[in-house]
């Protein structure tokens, strides 16, 4: 196979990260409307993600964190995003470059994309995909209770499988 001297993969990957940063900028302004709410994955120690020690101590590798019903001062740049959210009932104020994302998923619509690491760059099989439909058993909210909702991270581990399809099966050979 010829070399890629213009970095086809890279410029996909950063093309759906677009997608990922465009739906939230439209929650920025809006808030979620209907069914949809979003699970994101995001290398914790990855350059420029800044979240509460005990959190980062907690998922020392991955962590999955749901913009659903309460979360506060999201604020959508170009290079990163920032939310805040409670854990153990107290607010964390989170930092996260769209570099950092690993995985997107919008239960509400079966939407989701998985994005390779740095390190996965040179394998041919691995880049973003497209996660077509949602897993067979989403993890469902708690109940409403008259307690305020926590958000709680799942980690990276617990994310439930689902079909994934890389763009490298839908290439010419």
């Amino acid at each position: 196979m010829a070399k890629d001297f213009i970095g086809y993969q890279a410029l996909t990957d950063s093309a759906l990260r677009g997608v990922v940063r465009d739906a939230l900028k439209r929650i920025e302004k809006s808030g979620l409307i209907g069914a949809h709410h979003f699970y994101l994955t995001f290398k914790t120690h990855h350059p420029g993600v800044d979240i509460p020690d005990f959190l980062k101590e907690q998922y020392p590798e991955e962590m999955t964190i749901i913009i659903q019903h309460q979360y506060w001062a999201l604020k959508v740049k170009d290079d990163y995003f920032e939310v805040t959210l409670t854990f153990k009932k107290l607010p964390a104020p989170l930092h996260i470059p769209f570099d950092a994302l690993t995985a997107f998923f919008d239960p509400g619509v079966q939407f989701g994309l998985q994005f390779r690491s740095e390190g996965e760059a040179a394998k041919p099989s691995s880049g973003p995909v497209m996660v077509p439909d949602a897993p067979a058993q989403m993890p469902e909210r708690p109940e409403k209770s008259d307690e305020p909702e926590e958000s709680e991270p799942m980690a990276a581990e617990k994310t439930p499988p689902g079909e994934v399809v890389s763009l490298d099966s839908f290439r010419k050979k």
